[in-house]
């Protein structure tokens, strides 16, 4: 009976952050057209994603002190109806200041469903199943990308801006209610630390452990680039830099999005099995997302479309990465902080993606004639390159803190073998 219940939670919360993420990144696909709404440019565009992401990633630990507080079916119905209003007012806002508000509600609705379902897996699954759940959960949500790739789009383009986010806000209301309905009641009893705890140090107890810190640096690390892909700039690249059209943009971003759900599970095994080598897994993220912008960016002519659909499938699976991070806050922090804890860690990788996506915009306008509103290759060429910037901060980043987690652990009795003595011993009989 708790596997059942277990389960029909978990999924009510998988679906709601599945819309949650249509929501976040419904302007991705609809970049042309904000452009031409609200007459922006380069930069104006990047301010509506910064402005969201920023929001999000500002109330992110707030977010968490409030779920070790009052649990996670609170967090997830406020979310979820604040993400609707919202979209709602996008889809009547004609002018930037209100979108502008529009975005800072769904930011900050957004910001506590993710976190709120992993506190769910901690909860109601066993300690050995929650990484897997957490990539299976994530995979859910990237499906939410493949309904902003096509659905979307082709609402966009068959009955406009109103009628698409006016639809967005009906479905967010939709599962605000069925969140109400289906999620647990009775939340665990109020955490006593947290509760008694003024705010700063209850959240420098929460990311105090080397661990936690690992973690906050491995989600800064992989998700920003497809993030930036996916959030904002994808489209506008593929169409006007590269010569797509938008039909095979989407095209583009669905296979991104099918890598991500691809991987996460196959992460999420990984984890459970190895959670010694779990920042290996980080590493090796990085190094292929930054051959992959290599590949893409160091010829000056635009790609074929194969080699596009090759780039969106390598950061695509980077995406999930960012969830070995949630992990290590999951297993380097006790129940009654875990909430603080996994808002300190998402927000390493929105922080990266805040500045990735405002740095790509400012580059672009810099570089490009005054009052541009499309922009070329080359101007694209010179705004990715930036991006190598939070990935070397982020490689830094983790390197340190694994060596400091793996000092604590060796403290703790659990010392991370070398590699080679690992494989030595699993070649031993």
């Amino acid at each position: 009976m708790r596997g059942r219940s277990a389960a029909a939670i978990w999924g009510v919360a998988a679906v709601t952050y599945l819309v949650a993420v249509v929501h976040r990144t419904a302007l991705g696909v609809a970049g042309v057209e904000a452009i031409d709404r609200f007459a922006l440019g380069a930069t104006g565009l990047a301010v509506f994603s910064v402005l969201q992401l920023t929001v999000y990633a500002v109330l992110q630990i707030p977010a968490g002190q409030l779920l070790d507080r009052f649990g996670p079916r609170a967090l997830i119905v406020t979310g979820s109806g604040v993400m609707a209003i919202g979209q709602g007012l996008l889809a009547v806002a004609d002018d930037v200041p209100t979108a502008l508000v529009a975005r800072a509600l769904i930011g900050g609705g957004d910001a506590a469903i993710f976190i709120s379902a992993c506190r769910l897996i901690a909860q109601w699954f066993p300690a050995r199943q929650a990484p897997l759940m957490v990539q299976v959960t994530g995979l859910v949500g990237q499906s939410g990308q493949i309904v902003s790739a096509l659905a979307v789009a082709w609402a966009l383009h068959a009955r406009g801006w109103g009628v698409t986010f006016g639809l967005l806000a009906a479905a967010g209301a939709l599962v605000t209610v069925a969140a109400a309905v289906g999620l647990d009641r009775h939340p665990p009893s109020p955490a006593d630390g947290p509760a008694r705890e003024r705010f700063v140090p209850s959240v420098r107890a929460a990311a105090s452990p080397a661990g936690t810190r690992l973690g906050f640096w491995s989600h800064f690390l992989t998700p920003f680039s497809f993030n930036v892909v996916a959030m904002l700039w994808g489209v506008p690249f593929f169409v006007t830099a590269q010569g797509r059209t938008p039909a095979e943009a989407s095209i583009l971003l669905t296979a991104m999005t099918l890598s991500a759900m691809t991987a996460g599970p196959l992460i999420g095994r990984w984890t459970s099995r190895h959670p010694l080598r779990r920042s290996w897994v980080v590493l090796a993220s990085a190094v292929a997302t930054l051959a992959a912008w290599v590949w893409l960016l160091t010829p000056a002519t635009p790609r074929p479309f194969a080699q596009l659909a090759g780039f969106c499938v390598v950061i695509g699976a980077g995406g999930p990465v960012s969830l070995v991070g949630l992990d290590f806050a999951r297993t380097f922090s006790p129940l009654d902080r875990l909430g603080t804890a996994t808002g300190f860690v998402n927000t390493g990788g929105f922080t990266s993606t805040i500045a990735g996506v405002l740095a790509v915009g400012v580059v672009l306008e810099a570089v490009s004639p005054p009052g541009a509103t499309v922009y070329s290759l080359d101007a694209y060429r010179l705004a990715f390159a930036v991006l190598l910037v939070p990935w070397v901060v982020g490689v830094l980043g983790v390197l340190h803190s694994r060596r400091r987690t793996r000092v604590a652990l060796t403290e703790a009795g659990t010392p991370v073998p070398p590699l080679r003595e690992a494989l030595r011993r699993r070649r031993s009989p």
